[in-house]
């Protein structure tokens, strides 16, 4: 057991770049999730109720789809559709676009929750519509969802595993080619499965973080 781990050490390379892969991918999909979820946030709570209705049926029918799937559809399914994209940008566009949904209604969520006072002193102060959203709502709303955005962003370090299917050369995808070239399933997976362990410690440390600050400014 010793010398498989060994093996894995002397593979440490390998390792080490699928797990740059796997943060990169997992900060610009959060970045692009955040994005879309603070766009489609508004349109959830729109007073249009077509609007908001093909908004709300756009983010269920997201939720409803399995990732793995989803990325299938991305990668594969959209060339046939004329849409040709590489194995890096079909996997951002599918982290990107599968977690907006949930990035979204966590924030529309949140933004039902929020105290009336601030907002409705905002509009006194003449913010209306995008200006009023981004300058007060979206500040308030990112330190009250703080805990659950950051189990979002989890979620998308350990949705990331599945672009191995698409080649995507990310941390899974290392530690899959140590074991089929080496022979160390056990070692080269657990390996993998401590630097997961270890990516999501630091972002519930960083919401940790965001709590406290949280309070403070309560």
């Amino acid at each position: 057991m010793i010398r498989d781990f060994g093996i894995v050490w002397e593979e440490r390379g390998l390792l080490a770049q699928g797990l740059a892969n796997t943060v990169l991918l997992s900060i610009v999909g959060a970045l692009i999730a955040a994005a879309l979820g603070a766009l489609l946030a508004p349109v959830l709570a729109a007073r249009l109720p077509l609007l908001r209705k093909a908004a709300q049926a756009a983010v269920d029918a997201l939720r409803c789809v399995p990732f793995l799937l989803f990325a299938y559809l991305v990668y594969y399914g959209l060339p046939s559709l004329g849409v040709s994209l590489d194995n890096w940008s079909s996997g951002l566009a599918a982290l990107g676009l599968y977690h907006a949904a949930y990035m979204a209604e966590i924030l529309r969520g949140a933004w039902a929750a929020l105290p009336r006072e601030p907002i409705e002193a905002g509009h006194a102060f003449g913010l209306y519509g995008w200006r009023h959203f981004r300058r007060l709502v979206l500040p308030l709303l990112l330190l009250a969802a703080g805990p659950v955005l950051g189990n979002q962003v989890i979620q998308i370090i350990k949705d990331s595993a599945f672009l191995t299917i698409i080649a995507l050369p990310e941390l899974t995808h290392a530690a899959s080619s140590i074991q089929s070239r080496r022979y160390v399933p056990f070692a080269a997976f657990l390996s993998a499965v401590l630097l997961y362990w270890a990516l999501c410690l630091i972002v519930e440390a960083g919401v940790a973080r965001v709590g406290r600050l949280a309070e403070a400014r309560r």
